[in-house]
């Protein structure tokens, strides 16, 4: 049996369509409104497993993404600017007024999507990012499966596709928190990379790769999310290296609370996993169950291409082009000890 209900109205009045799903050992709450993940709950476990809101208002007016699907391009891409056969295109700089971030100021994120398919334990929405918003070029058509699976998995399957050459790349965006306190101190973390991206200022890649051994971005084996560097805690928000290119879904990332017991492990076809500490989350209303979100609330694992790729040389393919279909997979696995 399915069950949503109406959760609210968008920018435009648009009805948001919340709907319900239940299976293998999870329930979850999803918005047609940025195909956003508002809750999440493991049935060993009683609190929320991400970060969200309980009304539609507080999405319009105070989410860093919670829970969204950013895009057509998700994360950073420097000046807004890219070359692309042939042409050159100036996307919107919504970021300070610098750089291109998540797809614009009205991208995929903060759009009403349709639902397509609705089970128990799946759903399929889908939207058109039109040719020309925030500069982006061609008309693309974006679906999204979110889909509970035995053993306490959520499969997340993006798929896109254009009618001109363009670039693409989206991403789940939920902020996790495995025990239900207010920060993540108690977290562990493992992520199988041999790299990072080192940022500037703008939090765009500089000098390529960078070998974490001796770093503090070195978390192939467990360790705490707390790292420290010159006595300063270490704010994370920069891209894992996995691999060159997508390739079959594979072990990338484990994550767990020695508070609660609960486990994360994260599989993905993706060359990229961006890891955000969440320490500039400072959100002024109540979250889900009346809780506070403050810095470090939560943590994010995003699975995606490398930021700017598309003016970076050397870095994975970026770009979209008609009769392809870009297919990024993710499977996110809870379980508790």
């Amino acid at each position: 049996m399915t069950k949503n209900d109406i959760f609210g109205m968008g920018r435009n009045d648009e009805t948001v369509t919340r709907v319900f799903l239940k299976g293998g050992g999870l329930t979850a709450q999803v918005l047609t409104w940025g195909a956003i993940i508002q809750d999440l709950r493991l049935d060993s476990h009683d609190a929320p497993l991400v970060l969200g809101f309980e009304t539609m208002p507080d999405y319009l007016s105070y989410s860093p993404y919670f829970g969204a699907t950013p895009g057509r391009n998700a994360n950073r891409i420097a000046d807004g600017r890219f070359t692309l056969d042939g042409h050159d295109y100036q996307l919107e700089k919504n970021e300070k007024g610098v750089t291109h971030i998540h797809g614009g100021s009205d991208g995929i994120a903060k759009q009403n999507w349709t639902i397509v398919e609705h089970t128990e334990s799946r759903v399929v929405l889908s939207i058109l990012d039109p040719d020309g918003r925030a500069g982006y070029p061609g008309n693309c058509t974006i679906t999204c499966t979110y889909e509970l699976k035995d053993g306490g998995v959520l499969s997340v399957i993006y798929e896109s596709t254009t009618d001109k050459p363009t670039i693409a790349n989206v991403c789940q965006h939920s902020y996790f928190i495995l025990d239900g306190l207010e920060t993540t101190a108690a977290h562990q973390l493992e992520i199988a990379s041999d790299a990072y991206l080192p940022t500037d200022g703008r939090q765009i890649p500089e000098g390529g790769p960078r070998d974490v051994t001796g770093t503090p971005f070195d978390f192939r084996t467990v360790k705490s999310v707390m790292q420290e560097e010159n006595g300063e805690r270490v704010l994370f928000d920069h891209n894992f290296c996995l691999s060159n290119e997508r390739v079959a879904k594979r072990a990338v990332a484990h994550a767990k609370s020695t508070e609660s017991g609960v486990s994360l492990r994260v599989l993905t076809t993706e060359p990229g996993i961006q890891y955000y500490a969440a320490f500039k989350v400072n959100v002024p209303v109540p979250g889900l169950e009346g809780r506070t979100y403050g810095p470090f609330a939560g943590f994010c694992l995003e699975t995606q291409i490398w930021p700017d790729a598309i003016n970076q040389p050397g870095f994975p393919k970026a770009t979209l082009l008609p009769g392809e279909v870009l297919r990024q997979e993710t499977d996110y696995v809870f379980s508790k000890e």
